[in-house]
């Protein structure tokens, strides 16, 4: 790819403010173009991810992480604290789902997920996540962005700016479906970081909608046409560029325009889900009414990932959020993703994918062990369940534990700055020295918080 002065100026900048430690091993890849070599804090077990976000906050207690007590104590009072700011009552409520043992590992799965049971051998199952932020809001911005509570950019930011995409027609962060609530944007923005790290969204609110990219179609110019229209406009922006100085703004605007032009050929193979055999779409549940929206979400992960996007966010909106009716509500939200989930994990798995690219399941938080009205979980950031897969996790594997009702993570703790520091360091990048200097100050996604889960990496 052909760099122009101000693209190659733009490279300076951002290498600088990396700092000295990036000089030394990091290169920022696609934001300069994809032809550009990367060169890695240390070698990289995987080339992407793909982040399964349960919206809502799935109920640990009732999915992977067994507790005997909790079923045998049904009704019974909680024998310690409960945390504060919360509406439920101090009374232990059983799980209505039985759990039994899968794989040659031996995890515990309940019989809400037949599908994803059955792939067990090859999960990481984190039992001891805790995050900070009692509220949907605090907690989602936290698993999204690393802080409860101001604007930071996203993970799929940092990574897009650490990474760029290995398609340079395509971005390096896509996210599907993304969550009209709960931060919205913010979720998927890139904050202070360039412009163009930001997401490209898909659909929303858990919906994917057409599966396109809005008004990626020119229907008033031919290709001639728009050619000496974006030539003639990036002219312009440069030369304003050249005038106003150093501006990450007007940049990320000129490399986004850029990149849709790019993409008007690109992007309508790939999000095509139709290229796809019968075979493959009815694994994914396509067709089925519980299971075909976000079996089209997973399926088009798939094929982005293939595609060269580094990041892909999938999420389902905001459904797991059951304060009441968790049996109904939890089944249906089961229904609509086991299936999909499971052939995800196998179909990457049958293209040689799943080594080198890194799933991880999650809400923002877990719920309560004990009942909130009559048969609802209250949320649950003090401890709670995420899983991951190839990018170089050890398969078949449990780490940490809650206490014995599954309320207060216990062993082995994971804070969600340890998660996105493990999923850096899985992509070869030091979550240390990943930085970004805004306001006066070296900002990283961690914050100045975060240790990587070395046990968890095969």
């Amino acid at each position: 790819m052909h760099h122009s002065a101000p693209h190659l100026q733009r490279r300076q900048f951002l290498l600088s403010s990396l700092g000295a430690a990036a000089t030394s091993g990091m290169c920022l890849s696609a934001a300069y173009g994809a032809g550009t070599p990367i060169e890695l804090h240390h070698p990289a077990r995987a080339r992407r991810v793909i982040f399964l976000f349960m919206h809502g906050g799935p109920s640990h207690v009732d999915t992977f992480d067994y507790k005997p007590r909790l079923q045998q104590d049904d009704g019974k009072p909680l024998p310690f604290d409960a945390a504060q700011n919360i509406d439920a009552v101090p009374k232990l409520m059983k799980s209505p789902w039985k759990f039994a043992q899968h794989g040659e590992c031996g995890q515990w799965v309940s019989e809400l997920l037949p599908n994803l049971a059955r792939h067990v051998d090859d999960l990481c199952v984190i039992r001891s996540m805790h995050s900070r932020g009692q509220s949907h809001g605090q907690a989602v911005s936290m698993m999204h962005t690393g802080s409860d509570n101001l604007v930071r950019p996203s993970v799929g930011a940092w990574i897009s700016f650490g990474l760029g995409s290995e398609n340079p027609d395509l971005p390096a962060f896509v996210s599907i479906s993304p969550a009209s609530g709960h931060g919205g944007p913010r979720n998927y923005g890139a904050a202070f970081l360039p412009a163009m790290h930001q997401a490209t969204a898909i659909g929303g609110s858990g919906k994917l909608g057409d599966a396109k990219i809005q008004f990626l179609d020119n229907r008033q110019l031919d290709a001639a046409q728009q050619r000496r229209q974006i030539e003639l406009l990036q002219t312009i922006n440069r030369e304003h560029l050249t005038r106003v100085g150093r501006d990450a703004n007007i940049q990320g605007a000129i490399e986004s325009l850029d990149l849709a032009y790019r993409m008007q050929q690109a992007a309508p193979e790939v999000f095509d889900l139709d290229r796809e055999s019968q075979a493959v779409q009815q694994s994914y549940g396509i067709g089925e009414k519980a299971t075909d929206n976000f079996g089209r979400q997973c399926l088009l992960a798939r094929r982005l990932a293939e595609a060269g996007v580094r990041y892909i966010e999938v999420s389902t909106g905001n459904v797991w959020d059951q304060h009441s009716g968790l049996k109904d509500g939890h089944e249906r939200n089961s229904l609509a993703t086991d299936k999909p989930v499971a052939a995800l994990l196998t179909d990457l798995k049958s293209r040689g994918m799943l080594d080198d690219t890194l799933v991880v399941w999650t809400g923002e938080f877990g719920r309560t062990p004990i009942v909130q009205g009559s048969n609802g979980r209250d949320h649950n950031p003090q401890g709670f369940t995420a899983w991951l897969a190839g990018g170089g996790v050890r398969n078949g594997f449990a780490y940490g534990d809650t206490d014995e009702f599954g309320y207060y993570a216990t062993h082995d703790r994971v804070h969600v700055h340890d998660l996105h520091a493990t999923m850096l360091h899985l992509l070869g990048i030091d979550h240390l020295r990943l930085t970004y200097r805004y306001a006066g100050r070296d900002f990283r996604l961690t914050d100045i918080y975060g240790e990587v889960v070395h046990p968890i990496i095969g």
